[in-house]
Parts: structure tokens; C-alpha cells; sequence
């Protein structure tokens, strides 16, 4: 098995500095990959940090991205229509898709009005499946997974404690959310740790007490965002000075 590489951890002095700097990001590697294959392949995160990434995309990235060559899909979604508010889908199409051009076919969001949330995670990694023509036993590999982190730990909706962080086969999974009483579905480990780039964009003093507990050595049982490590791919932490507390805003790594 190959060694995780050890993640870059950035800490930007506010919140507009980390939407900045991760628009950055996020260009920067679309912009490589459509050079390099013709295409940029993105898995989207809900929550309130990637709101602010995505609204600065639609605003001063509108003509400069490769919109057109970019496929997009989503990490994890609620058990939810696509018109519902809680919907991850209906937060980045009113602050992202509805301003860029995007062209609709590109866009593969999860069925997630299905009533059967197990059918519709299984129907979401055929989709998966599919477009990057993976066989069995392969796991696709995004260009870019943008990825949250909540203030327990989980990222995705692989919350602790949950049946899905044992899950290594499957790509898209219905995982059962105790605290919420409801499904979600997630990607698993496997897909997430197959990524060229993984980005956690993490802001706000609700984060700082978990933060450097999730970058600290490995605790017994792990928290589910310790465990995303790109076997053969780049980890970059994006985080504000509020969520990083005085514990990060010393640290050796902060670039």
C-alpha cells in the first residue's frame, strides 16, 4: 500500500482571505487538468464555507475558467429533493451553476428525492461508474474533491461512529446519521482517498477546538476527516484564524 502524502495546511488571516485563496486553488487546478486531459472533474461540498468559495466563482471567475470542459458532481447530499433549502444541490446551483456556463449535462447531481436513499446512492455510483468508465474494484480519481469538516470531526456526511467509515468497496453509499434521525449519502474513504487534489476548507471558532485534533496524530478511534490521506494525491488544509485557534496559528506547516 502506498504512504499518504503529509497534508499542507494553510491558515489565511479571515474568511474572504480563504474564499480568495481557494478560488485560487480551485482555478489553478482546473485550468491544469483541461490542459492535461481535456476535462476537470470536481466533487462539490455542501455547508456555509463553500458558499462563499463557490459565490466568489460566479462572480470573479465567470470568464476566466474552463466552465465548458468542467464536470461536476457532489461528495455528499442530504436525503432531500433538489428544491428542498437543506438540498447541497440547491445551495451551489443558486450560488454557483445558475451564473456560469456550465452546460446542464455536465452537472450530475444526486437523485436524493428517491425515497429509497440506499437505491439512490447505488443509482449515484453507477452515474459515478459510468462517466469514468471504472471497473469493479476501481475507484475513480477526481481532479479536485472540496471537502468540509464539522465541528465532531466528520467531513462528507461520514459522521463518527457510522456504519460508512468501514465501507472500502463501494464508491457511494446511504449512511445512517444518528444524530440527525436520517440518511445521508456519502462518498466513502476508498473514493475520497483516490483524488489527484483534496481540499478541506475549513472557517469559524466553532472548528477550532476539533482542528487540531483532526491534524494531530491519529486518536483511537480516528475522526472521520483523519482518515482522508490521498494514497497518491495532494491534501491541502485551507483554514481561517478563527478555526484555527491558537494551537494552529503557530504551527510550523502554516504557509
Amino acid at each position: 500500500m502506498s504512504m499518504s502524502v503529509a497534508p499542507e495546511i494553510r491558515v489565511l488571516n479571515t474568511s474572504a482571505d480563504l474564499f480568495r485563496a481557494a478560488a485560487e486553488e480551485f482555478a489553478a487546478i482546473a485550468r491544469a487538468a483541461v490542459a492535461a486531459r481535456g476535462q476537470f472533474t470536481v466533487a462539490l461540498a455542501g455547508g456555509s464555507t463553500p458558499r462563499g468559495l463557490y459565490s466568489l466563482l460566479a462572480s470573479d471567475y465567470l470568464d476566466t475558467l474552463p466552465w465548458k470542459q468542467s464536470f461536476l458532481f457532489w461528495n455528499d447530499e442530504r436525503h432531500v429533493p433538489p428544491t428542498d433549502p437543506a438540498s447541497n444541490f440547491s445551495m451551489a446551483e443558486e450560488a454557483l451553476l445558475s451564473k456560469v456556463a456550465v452546460p446542464r449535462q455536465n452537472v450530475f447531481r444526486v437523485l436524493a428525492e428517491n425515497p429509497d436513499a440506499a437505491a439512490a446512492a447505488l443509482a449515484y455510483e453507477q452515474t459515478l461508474r459510468d462517466f469514468f468508465a471504472s471497473t469493479p474494484g476501481q475507484f475513480p480519481r477526481f481532479d479536485l474533491i472540496l471537502l468540509g469538516m464539522g465541528p465532531d470531526g466528520h467531513t462528507a456526511s461520514l459522521f463518527p461512529g457510522s456504519a460508512g467509515l468501514h465501507q472500502h468497496e463501494r464508491l457511494v453509499i446511504a449512511n445512517w446519521v444518528e444524530k440527525f434521525q436520517t440518511d445521508r449519502i456519502t462518498f466513502t474513504l476508498p473514493l475520497l482517498n483516490a483524488a489527484a487534489n483534496v481540499v478541506f476548507l475549513v472557517s469559524g471558532p466553532d472548528k477550532a477546538a476539533m482542528l487540531p485534533q483532526v491534524l494531530g496524530p491519529p486518536l483511537q478511534p480516528p475522526l472521520p476527516a483523519q482518515l482522508v490521506l490521498p494514497a497518491d494525491g495532494r491534501l491541502l488544509w485551507m483554514v481561517d484564524r478563527a478555526a484555527a485557534g491558537n494551537a494552529l496559528q503557530s504551527s510550523p506547516s502554516k504557509r
